[in-house]
This record gives structure tokens, C-alpha cells and sequence, in this order.
């Protein structure tokens, strides 16, 4: 899966990725290849929360939000997540 914005959030605590096109993940199955890569991964049901240097919370849309005010950073966590968001079953 592919992201074509990594934007700063309303409040400015966090950036938010969305991802290329419209999208419904299986989430069960994102929460496997998380956890399969040694990620802590609160499921939410309808999210999941990636326990990783920072807080990443998946949306089912595929929508990413990572917790932190860092540029940089933001887009190395998207870096690593966004493949195990993406992988094929």
C-alpha cells in the first residue's frame, strides 16, 4: 500500500498518512504481520494501536496516525509500518 500525504494533524500532536486510493483493511490480518515483527498491537476492533517507539494507529481505511511532532520521525515509523499494513496475505 501506498501513502500519498503524511500531513500534520488538526491538533498538531500527530501526522496522519492517508493512504492512495480507497481501501478496507483486514485488520485481524494486519494485527498478525504487526505482532509476527515483534509489534505490541492493542485491536480495538475497529483500529488497531502499534505500541513502537511512538503510538501508530491503524484505521480500518488504512488510514495511519502517528503520535509525534517530528517530521523525521514520522515518516521513518510510516517507513516501517506501512509495508506490514500492506503486505499481501
Amino acid at each position: 500500500m501506498t501513502y500519498h500525504t503524511l500531513r500534520v494533524c488538526a491538533n498538531r500532536g500527530a501526522f496522519e498518512a492517508i493512504p492512495n486510493g480507497d481501501t478496507t483493511l483486514d485488520l485481524p490480518a494486519v494485527r498478525g504481520r504487526l505482532e509476527a515483527h515483534g509489534i505490541a498491537v492493542l485491536d480495538c476492533r475497529v483500529m488497531l494501536i502499534a505500541q513502537m517507539e511512538r503510538e501508530v494507529t491503524i484505521g480500518r481505511d488504512g488510514r495511519i496516525l502517528i503520535k509525534t511532532r517530528d517530521l523525521a520521525e514520522a515518516e521513518r515509523l510510516l517507513e516501517t509500518v506501512a509495508p506490514m499494513v500492506g503486505e499481501p496475505p
